[in-house]
């Protein structure tokens, strides 16, 4: 199956085809244009030719099978985006496509992220759902987001490999990638404390969740109490975030210093603020991922950053691998967080001037 047939189907050139299926950050024209061009790939079984990739690069082809790939996207569903997961995505993608791979399959679910509905419904039956959904074609799979462990246990009776790309360890179920949320929340947390800060919120999901787990441990090694009002148990979307600034001035809840889970969270918690910017409250707010719409927000959010092409690239060098047989132990890949400095943080008694404007 060709770039030139996908191009003729979407309506684009090869040359938007091709940079979309190999650049995870190449910006379209249109803000669906990238989802329909994969999806017609998805639809058409596209495969790059690695002969012809190889010789452009002076290597020598030897043939190889074809693994066929899907992806369970389980903290989001198609009415509710996140933007750090679409942009891990888009690497997985891309690195799918670098690897020879068949993209067959991408699914939206946040069933398998939560405990409390996985306790209540047939699991079997919405991985079955899942399975006529492949048509048979499922070597690997690549799940993007936490995973109630009974779905995670069974899932990997229906792959050859799976690998897990996540903030929260999977305790060596399966191969996993991640960013300890343990380490990022606490990364974030110090930060406000070292700016003085020690009347800090926690907004995101509590219910086992290392982030919240990293917030609370950072609060008790500096002795910090933990006020009950200021943490806020959540969904992690830009709607939920303005809604609980929205009820923090209402209730007149004023920590200092917040810590939101994710970015999505806190760009909702910034637009509220712009929308009650002639207010006295003005608080540091410092969230984790590093989403692109992190760098245009004003104050610019402060944030840690979390290596989305890394977590990508390793995920799919882990699950090739172990489809070729190369590895059988469970692997665990760690890799680390980085405090991106920006604006929407000041030392606590320095008084925030800037407006909150998105």
């Amino acid at each position: 199956m060709s770039i030139k047939l996908i191009a003729s189907r979407v309506g684009v050139s090869t040359s938007t085809v091709s940079r979309v299926l190999n650049n995870p950050e190449y910006k379209c024209g249109t803000p669906d244009l990238r989802d329909k061009i994969w999806k017609v790939a998805m639809e058409m079984n596209y495969t790059p030719n690695v002969a012809a990739r190889n010789l452009k690069k002076g290597k020598e082809y030897t043939t190889t099978k074809t693994w066929y790939i899907n992806v369970l996207m389980t903290r989001m569903d198609k009415s509710l985006t996140d933007p750090f997961f679409n942009e891990v995505l888009h690497v997985v993608e891309s690195q799918t496509h670098e690897n020879g791979c068949i993209l067959s399959s991408l699914w939206y679910n946040s069933l398998f992220s939560d405990d409390r509905r996985c306790s209540e419904v047939n699991i079997d039956r919405a991985i079955a759902e899942m399975n006529e959904d492949s048509n048979g074609r499922k070597d690997g799979l690549i799940i993007i987001g936490r995973c109630n462990k009974l779905a995670l246990q069974k899932l990997t009776k229906q792959y050859k490999a799976i690998v897990s790309i996540n903030r929260n360890s999977t305790n060596y179920e399966v191969d996993e990638v991640i960013c300890d949320g343990k380490k990022i929340a606490s990364m974030a947390v110090e930060y406000l404390c070292s700016l003085g800060h020690t009347n800090i919120g926690y907004v995101g999901v509590c219910h086992n969740e290392d982030r919240y787990l990293g917030f609370i441990e950072t609060l008790r090694k500096h002795d910090l109490d933990i006020m009950p009002s200021n943490v806020v148990d959540t969904p992690q979307s830009e709607a939920n975030g303005y809604e609980v600034m929205e009820s923090f001035i209402k209730n007149s809840i004023f920590p200092t210093g917040i810590y939101c889970a994710n970015d999505i969270t806190a760009i909702g918690m910034l637009k509220c603020l712009a929308r009650y910017k002639n207010g006295l409250y003005k608080p540091s707010i410092i969230s984790s991922d590093d989403i692109e719409a992190a760098q245009y927000s004003k104050p610019m959010l402060t944030t840690i950053n979390l290596p989305k092409e890394d977590m990508g690239k390793f995920a799919l060098s882990l699950l090739v691998d172990r489809l070729k047989g190369g590895h059988e132990r469970v692997v665990k890949m760690e890799l680390t967080g980085k405090l991106m400095i920006r604006d929407s943080c000041k030392r606590v008694n320095e008084s925030i001037l800037n407006d909150y404007i998105i």
